[in-house]
């Protein structure tokens, strides 16, 4: 665990909340997911014990700790994706890096959003500028693939608050893809991207889905 993180995080919620997934018609035509995905979670509150902490050290020299996340001070331990979500992200890196290069945003993989205290880790993320943070303040669109039970959706108020301008959400369970931008309150799905001049189709329809378990 960080040095830099032990004056900031109160809390660590180590992989009980429920989250509710937006009803969208192609999403319940899908058997695979349900509408309501459940994340199991152990939250120590105050002093981490010394094994936590150890073990908190140990993930981070073997390099485990790369999706953790700080959520208000929170530390959220996330485990490594499946092998569909790298093969997704893989696919979707060559699919939108040409059309974001074409409009001068610089592309990125897995990086900090936010700050120390409070930052998260999108799967992808395009920036207006190449000078790289490692905590970068917001991005021009972020992309998040979703895992069973994952906290994707949680995660769209942080991102309208940083300024996030579009978020990609990908679902390979459901084979489908949602494109979201900015609307007065909040992210609303707008079906297409005004940074890429892309819609929701052109993804989807090109994506080679992988198949399940």
């Amino acid at each position: 665990m960080p040095e830099a993180w032990h004056e900031t995080v109160n809390q660590v919620a180590v992989a009980g909340s429920r989250l509710s997934l937006p009803e969208h018609e192609d999403r319940r035509s899908c058997q695979s997911a349900a509408q309501t995905a459940w994340v199991t979670r152990t939250v120590v509150v105050g002093e981490l014990p010394a094994a936590l902490r150890e073990w908190l050290r140990s993930r981070q020299e073997l390099g485990q700790d790369l999706f953790d996340e700080v959520w208000q001070g929170e530390y959220h331990v996330a485990p490594a994706a499946h092998r569909r979500h790298g093969d997704l992200d893989d696919q979707l890196g060559a699919l939108l890096s040409p059309p974001a290069r074409a409009r001068g945003l610089w592309p990125s993989g897995s990086t900090n959003i936010g700050e120390p205290a409070d930052y998260r880790v999108p799967d992808r993320a395009y920036f207006s500028r190449r000078e790289p943070a490692t905590f970068e303040p917001t991005a021009e669109i972020i992309v998040e693939i979703v895992s069973p039970g994952d906290e994707t959706y949680a995660k769209l108020g942080f991102y309208f608050g940083r300024g996030v301008r579009e978020v990609l959400i990908v679902d390979s369970d459901c084979s489908v893809v949602e494109w979201y931008g900015r609307g007065e309150d909040g992210f609303i799905r707008s079906g297409r991207s005004r940074l890429l001049e892309l819609t929701e189709a052109a993804p989807a329809e090109q994506l080679d889905w992988p198949p399940a378990d």
